[in-house]
């Protein structure tokens, strides 16, 4: 039940973060706002500003930003939000994107902040007996650069990148040595069987390098973390796209209050094991696990899909064209028709992907 509770607060803590991004942006822009709310349903508290009606309702499930002309998509007054120029309707539409990333980005950096020091992707040393130590082609301290094309920010990046370079017997490297960058293509794999009767290619590298967490440091690593966070759910995308995951491999929100409960779990269970407490380490668990849903929801807000960020900056573009050629606006009621077309449509993918986690769930 608690990390139901946690999850529901945790989606809904995102969600206001969201628009609370719009709001700020509608505001440094001078679009009139006329309703900032956290939470959704009944209205609990609220307070008339100058123009702005703030407000604290009864669901804690998001929040929302109404602003003048935006539902209507026209309104006779000037500083209404369809009446703006295209670059600050652009800035108020990224607003919420960037208060997702910055969200996840600023809970990397406290989460570091008590690091004394960071493992990197140099080689230190090799397993004896493995072809690539035989090869002589890599060498203690080169910094592994690309596996497989893919860039290497951190030194998990070498683990997950290797585990998916789909079983061949060699792989690409680039790396770099004294300054310079070399490609190495062909470095040959290891077979090593694992307890559960498979096996599992590796290079066969130790990589224990470690890099003092300065300040510099921690700043540095907290943003290659965020920056891993937005690659790792385009690449998701992009499996799901050509067809490597399916349905079942997507989670809802039922999906997530479950991780939510494994990760806390898995974080309480490592931390008992080390005698700490283990309520910090299920809340360092999830803190993690909020990190990466904040930014994928900031990159997932930018696909071109109506009803989201990047379905109307989409949109705003085509009727930029548009207007560039016919010297005419299309039509606001065509933007409703379409964003009530995509929210539908969004919301049956939700409904098939809800009903798949609960038959997870249930073995099924």
């Amino acid at each position: 039940m608690l990390y139901i509770l946690i999850a529901i607060l945790m989606f809904g803590l995102l969600i206001a973060l969201h628009e609370l991004g719009h709001f700020a942006a509608a505001k440094l822009c001078g679009v009139k706002v006329n309703e900032f709310a956290i939470g959704m349903g009944p209205l609990l508290l609220h307070k008339k500003g100058k123009e702005t009606e703030y407000s604290i309702r009864l669901l804690p499930i998001g929040g929302f930003c109404a602003m003048e002309g935006e539902a209507e998509g026209k309104s006779a007054d000037p500083r209404a939000f369809p009446n703006r120029p295209w670059w600050q309707r652009l800035i108020i539409l990224l607003g919420g994107v960037f208060m997702n990333f910055l969200t996840g980005f600023v809970i990397i950096l406290c989460l570091l902040s008590s690091a004394e020091g960071f493992y990197t992707p140099v080689i230190s040393g090799f397993v004896e007996g493995t072809p690539v130590q035989a090869s002589s082609v890599l060498r203690a301290g080169d910094r592994i650069t690309k596996v497989d094309g893919h860039a290497i920010y951190l030194q998990s990046d070498v683990t997950f990148f290797l585990s998916q370079s789909g079983g061949g017997a060699a792989i690409d490297l680039e790396v770099e040595r004294e300054g310079r960058r070399l490609v190495l293509d062909d470095c040959p794999l290891t077979v090593v069987p694992q307890s559960d009767g498979t096996q599992r290619l590796m290079l066969g590298i130790y990589l224990t390098d470690v890099e003092k967490a300065t300040l510099g440091a921690k700043l540095k690593n907290a943003w290659l973390q965020a920056v891993d966070d937005v690659r790792m759910v385009w690449y998701s995308l992009s499996e799901l796209i050509r067809g490597a995951v399916g349905l079942r491999d997507m989670s809802g929100p039922v999906g997530i209050i479950n991780m939510v409960g494994q990760v806390g779990e898995a974080g309480a269970e490592a931390a008992q094991a080390v005698g700490s407490s283990a309520f910090l380490g299920a809340l360092e668990n999830i803190l993690w696990f909020v990190s990466f849903i904040a930014i994928n929801l900031s990159v997932m807000n930018l696909l071109p899909i109506p009803a989201l960020d990047g379905g109307q900056i989409l949109f705003m573009a085509v009727n930029g064209v548009y207007t560039a050629f016919t010297k005419k606006k299309i039509d606001p009621k065509y933007m409703e028709w379409v964003s009530a077309a995509g929210f539908a449509c969004l919301m049956f993918l939700m409904l098939l992907v809800t009903v798949s986690d609960i038959l997870k769930q249930f073995g099924v």
